[in-house]
């Protein structure tokens, strides 16, 4: 008697668990017919709506492409032949309320704003999967963000367009393989938010992370302990470096928050940020006055 026959798996749900980022491709050109196909999977994303409060901006261009690699310190980025960025847009949904004569606030709601960042990622993530469909690879540049008014200058930003992130495409060169991730057993909750045990949840990430520990090298010691002292105070920092050095290596915790992510740096540019949205023409951060 036979066996029967292994049930495979479905290509979309074998695309999306096996997905991985690729940082390495041909120069070859991303044939038009193609690119267009996956820009329509994009703007068919759920929109909070049918709204759609966002454009993406298509840079081709070398020169362009060889700025923003250099701006990001990413030299895939120039390598990409396509890369795409974006952006939350109420710029247009602004003009066509005032071709329409109808009042509007979107920049100035941060319900709008919220809206629209979710709005803005589904398309980007959209695009993402439909890329990796057909066959090319890519890869998510966010730090775009710290580069905000040299996008603005580079790709002539309107007031209301905001940068959000970039997705880098092309055929890939090599494409690694997927990454561990926390599985559904600790990201789903059931019914309401289920509190980890401490154990448990140190062992989902020691699994993830494979048990992956950092030397202890001088000068990051000196670096974590600042961090830890500017984002907790000194008894936390002396804690900190010493389980360091009883253990003999920095943790993948500490990699990411301390050395990585600076927890003493990150809020401190909150600000700077707000300075931006307000450049940008976004004030939802305030407190709103009707005009008169």
């Amino acid at each position: 008697m036979s066996k029967p026959a292994r049930k495979q798996q479905d290509p979309t749900l074998k695309l999306l668990t096996e997905r991985s980022s690729c940082r390495n491709f041909y120069a070859r050109k991303i044939p038009e017919r193609v690119l267009s196909q996956v820009l329509e999977a994009g703007v068919h994303a759920p929109t909070g709506g049918n709204l759609q409060p966002y454009s993406i901006i298509r840079i081709e261009k070398a020169q362009t492409r060889s700025k923003l690699a250099e701006l990001c310190g990413q030299a895939f980025i120039g390598q990409a032949p396509v890369d795409l960025l974006f952006c939350i847009d109420w710029h247009r949904s602004r003009r066509w309320a005032e071709l329409e004569q109808a009042p509007f606030t979107a920049t100035d709601s941060f319900r709008h704003f919220w809206i629209s960042f979710q709005d803005t990622i589904i398309c980007a993530q959209n695009i993402c999967t439909a890329a990796d469909a057909v066959g090319l690879g890519s890869v998510y540049v966010g730090t775009v963000m710290d580069l905000m008014p040299d996008l603005r200058r580079i790709l002539r930003l309107p007031e209301g367009v905001l940068p959000v992130v970039l997705l880098s495409l092309g055929y890939p060169r090599t494409r690694p393989s997927p990454r561990p991730k926390l599985g559904a057993d600790v990201v789903v909750h059931r019914d309401w938010y289920r509190e980890l045990p401490a154990r448990e949840l140190r062992a989902a990430h020691d699994e993830k992370y494979q048990h992956f520990g950092f030397e202890m090298k001088p000068e990051k010691l000196k670096r974590l302990e600042q961090a830890c002292r500017k984002a907790h105070g000194a008894k936390f920092a002396r804690e900190c470096v010493d389980g360091i050095l009883r253990r003999g290596h920095i943790n993948m915790a500490q990699q990411y928050f301390g050395l990585h992510y600076f927890a003493d740096v990150m809020p401190a540019h909150n600000d700077m940020f707000l300075k931006w949205m307000r450049e940008f023409g976004f004030g939802w951060f305030r407190k709103w006055r009707p005009r008169r």
